[in-house]
């Protein structure tokens, strides 16, 4: 079945950085017929691209680590590991974020992406979507501290051995989405994606 949603109405409860809508809605339900007229309150984030920097020949990744707003609450520690991500700007494409985000905050120069998923963050209460990629990249001589002045970032990066970062996912030390689903994806189809991109017959 096709089910079906009417937007009654939508308003802007706050706009700073991030900005807040209530919608009025119903829709139709499992049962049959609809359900009552609701009202959910929607971060609007709008479409956002990760991107995990491998480097096939060293069999390395490149992470970054920078202070989280997020993370102050919670955890016990507010500087968070992360891959490289940024939000698509008007008239950009998912891949051109992918590329200009990498120089941005890690001097990294991507040369291949392969696409990984696309998926909401978290729906109930954020219109946030994530196009997540893995990009391919030489990683010798990357490190230091980058990122945006104007922009205020200040974002560490870092490069380890791909069992080290899945290592740093098993053991909890990786607590951010893209990061850990790129990760884990890598995991899986790490071998593949050497013998792909080096032409190797194992």
């Amino acid at each position: 079945m096709d089910y079906q949603y009417e937007l009654l109405d939508q308003r802007t409860a706050y706009h700073g950085f991030l900005r807040m809508l209530v919608y009025r809605l119903r829709h139709q339900l499992y049962a049959g017929g609809w359900s009552p007229v609701l009202e959910r309150d929607c971060l609007e984030r709008g479409e956002v691209v990760a991107v995990l920097p491998y480097d096939p020949e060293q069999d390395q990744v490149v992470l970054i680590e920078q202070f989280r707003i997020g993370a102050v609450h919670g955890s016990g520690h507010a500087w968070l590991w992360e891959i490289i991500a940024g939000e698509i700007g008007r008239g950009e494409t998912p891949e051109q974020v992918a590329y200009r985000e990498a120089l941005e905050e890690a001097n990294c120069r991507l040369t291949t992406l392969v696409p990984i998923a696309q998926y909401f963050v978290s729906p109930g209460s954020s219109a946030e979507r994530v196009h997540l990629f893995c990009g391919r990249v030489d990683s010798d001589g990357l490190g230091g501290v980058h990122g945006l002045a104007n922009e205020h970032e200040d974002i560490r990066v870092e490069v380890v051995s791909r069992q080290q970062a899945l290592a740093d996912v098993a053991a909890g030390r990786i607590q951010t989405s893209p990061a850990l689903i790129a990760l884990q994806w890598l995991a899986l189809q790490g071998d593949e994606l050497r013998r792909q991109w080096l032409g190797i017959d194992w």
